[in-house]
C-alpha cells in the first residue's frame, strides 16, 4: 500500500481537500493518505517551498507527495512528476520544489501530459482534483512514471533570496515564520562550514546566540540554528514575529568566526 501525502492551501476541513482525497481513492482505494497540511497560506509558493523542504526528506522512499499550491491553475504552466532523493512529487511547475533542489538536484522530472491518467473531465480551476490526484492514484497502483509524459529540463525555480556580504557582515533576510512565531532566515548552516555566528542583529536588536532554547530564560530573544539548519530568531516560550513586529523580508545581519576560536 503506497503512502501518499497531501499538501495544499485549500484550508483545513475544506470541501476541496475532501474532493482531492475522493478523486485519488477512486483510482487507488488502498492508498494510505496522510495530510501534511491544508493550511499553507493561499497562493503562497515560498511558504510551501519552505514547508516541503522541511517535511519531505523525512518520509520513506517511494512516498508520493501531492502538492497543490497553484495560483497559475488553468494557465499554460506545466504540472510535474519529480523524483528527488527517493521521493516522488506531483506539483505545479511554479518553483514549489526550489528549496528541495537547493539541497540536491532532482533525478528525474516529467511533464504530466498523458490524459489517460487524468479524470475524464478536467476543470479549469481544480487540477488538484482532476489531474494530480488521479495521477497519484495510478502511481500508487504501480504505474510506470515514464508513461506520464516527456522529460523536463527547465523547471521553474523561485527567485529565492540569497545572503550577500555587506562590509564585515553577511546580510540575509527572514523567509519563513513558523507556527511558534520563530523567524527563520535564508542563512543556512551548511553554507558556512567550520564557522559560527558571533554576532546576529535584527531590527537593531542583538539576540544572544544559543545552542538550544533551554539555555536562555523565558522571554529572552535568542538566535540559533533551527532543526533544519537555518539561522533562526526566537523568543523563548514566546512569539518572535509578534514581539519584534517582523516577518518575511526583514533583514538579518550576521558576522562569523572560526568555530574553534569561539567560546
Amino acid at each position: 500500500m503506497a503512502i501518499v501525502t497531501l499538501t495544499t492551501d485549500y484550508g483545513e476541513d475544506s470541501a476541496y481537500a475532501a474532493a482531492l482525497k475522493g478523486s485519488l481513492l477512486r483510482v487507488c482505494p488502498e492508498a494510505r493518505l496522510y495530510d501534511l497540511s491544508h493550511s499553507i497560506p493561499p497562493q503562497d509558493i515560498v511558504h510551501a517551498a519552505f514547508f516541503l523542504s522541511e517535511a519531505i526528506p523525512w518520509f520513506p522512499p517511494q512516498t508520493i507527495h501531492v502538492v497543490v499550491v497553484d495560483p497559475g491553475v488553468g494557465t499554460a504552466r506545466r504540472l510535474l512528476y519529480v523524483e528527488w532523493q527517493g521521493q516522488r512529487i506531483l506539483a505545479p511547475d511554479n518553483g514549489v520544489c526550489t528549496l528541495l533542489w537547493r539541497r540536491q538536484p532532482a533525478e528525474r522530472i516529467l511533464q504530466l501530459q498523458n490524459r489517460q491518467y487524468f479524470h475524464e473531465t478536467v476543470s479549469n480551476t481544480f487540477h488538484g482534483r482532476d489531474i494530480l490526484a488521479p495521477v497519484a492514484g495510478h502511481l500508487a497502483n504501480g504505474l510506470d512514471p515514464a508513461l506520464l509524459g516527456p522529460e523536463v529540463t527547465d523547471p521553474v525555480h523561485l527567485p529565492f533570496p540569497q545572503p550577500r556580504p555587506q562590509g564585515e557582515f553577511l546580510l540575509g533576510e527572514i523567509v519563513f515564520v513558523d507556527h511558534f512565531g520563530n523567524l527563520l532566515s535564508n542563512i543556512h548552516r551548511d553554507d558556512w562550514p567550520g564557522l559560527r555566528p558571533v554576532c546576529v542583529e535584527i531590527s537593531g536588536i542583538r539576540p544572544r546566540w544559543v545552542r538550544t532554547y533551554g539555555e536562555a530564560s523565558r522571554g529572552e530573544i535568542v538566535a540559533l540554528w533551527s532543526s533544519g539548519g537555518w539561522l533562526e530568531i526566537a523568543v523563548v516560550e514566546g512569539h518572535a514575529a509578534h514581539r519584534l513586529n517582523l516577518g518575511r523580508g526583514a533583514p538579518v545581519l550576521v558576522t562569523f568566526a572560526r568555530a574553534e576560536n569561539c567560546p
